[in-house]
C-alpha cells in the first residue's frame, strides 16, 4: 500500500492552507535612548540599553589616523 491520496486536492484548497506561510514584516519600535528602530523585547544594538538600563558595552569607532 502506497501513500496515495484518495482525492485530488484543488487549486483553491492548496492555496488556501499555504497562504499562512507568508513572511510577515518585521515590527520595530523607536529606541527610546537613541532613536534607532529595534525589535521589541530586545536589547538596542546600537546604544546597548534596555529597559532604560545599559545592558551592553557598545564600542565606539574611533577615527583611525591616516
Amino acid at each position: 500500500m502506497g501513500a496515495t491520496p484518495k482525492q485530488r486536492i484543488s487549486r483553491k484548497r492548496r492555496g488556501d492552507r499555504r497562504s499562512q506561510q507568508h513572511l510577515k514584516p518585521l515590527q520595530l519600535v523607536e529606541c527610546p535612548q537613541c532613536g534607532e528602530p529595534r525589535m521589541p523585547h530586545y536589547v538596542c544594538p546600537n546604544c546597548g540599553t534596555y529597559r532604560g538600563r545599559q545592558v551592553l558595552a557598545i564600542k565606539t569607532e574611533e577615527a583611525k589616523p591616516s
